[in-house]
């Protein structure tokens, strides 16, 4: 069985190094007092269970608005851990953390019930590069993109619920590359 790329205490640095720089990034581009939803999403995929809790901020922009609909979007930062279920010898518990652009194709006024269209790509930070025996990233950074579908609901279209198809890769920055498919579900709750 291969060894770690970092030993130990080397991962612990680099787990609070890159966590502090997370954070700090949030912290300057976000007003936290201007969260307009929160989110928690759970799903599988390649050997993979997956579990994020997460934070948005709207661009408060409207593109190409006809018909009643327009391309509007929003940050997604999310917070979560990546547990491998392979049946082999090594099944980690991976931290992940991400900040994506999201663009989505929606209603301008909301409907009752009321459909739209997401897609984004985005940066993830894993804690960890091996999350079972074929899934060895050459790094811990990774590119994450998804397109999803969902519907908004309830009084002003507070709740949300979608499926989102996720794909996670290094983009071949360095090898070995296995990337991951993922089917997420995903519930959010708008606060403004």
């Amino acid at each position: 069985m291969p060894t770690e790329l970092l030993n130990p205490e080397d991962q612990r640095r680099v787990k609070k190094i890159s966590t502090s720089i997370l954070i700090s990034l949030i912290s300057a581009s976000f007003n936290a007092s201007a969260i307009d939803s929160v989110s928690i999403e759970g799903g599988h995929g390649d050997g993979i269970d997956v579990g994020r809790v997460g934070l948005q901020w709207n661009w408060d922009k409207q593109w190409f608005a006809a018909h009643g609909w327009h391309l509007g979007g929003y940050w997604d930062t999310s917070a979560g851990v990546l547990h491998g279920r392979s049946g082999g010898p090594v099944n980690n518990n991976v931290g992940d953390f991400s900040v994506t652009p999201t663009f989505r194709y929606q209603q301008t006024d909301l409907t009752t019930i009321a459909p739209y269209f997401d897609a984004g790509v985005g940066a993830h930070l894993w804690t960890r590069t091996t999350i079972t025996e074929s899934i060895r990233s050459g790094t811990a950074f990774q590119f994450g993109e998804h397109v999803g579908v969902g519907f908004r609901f309830g009084d002003r279209g507070i709740y949300d619920l979608s499926y989102r198809f996720q794909h996670m890769s290094n983009a071949s920055i360095k090898d070995p590359n296995p990337g991951v498919n993922l089917q997420l579900v995903r519930f959010q709750i708008h606060l403004n």
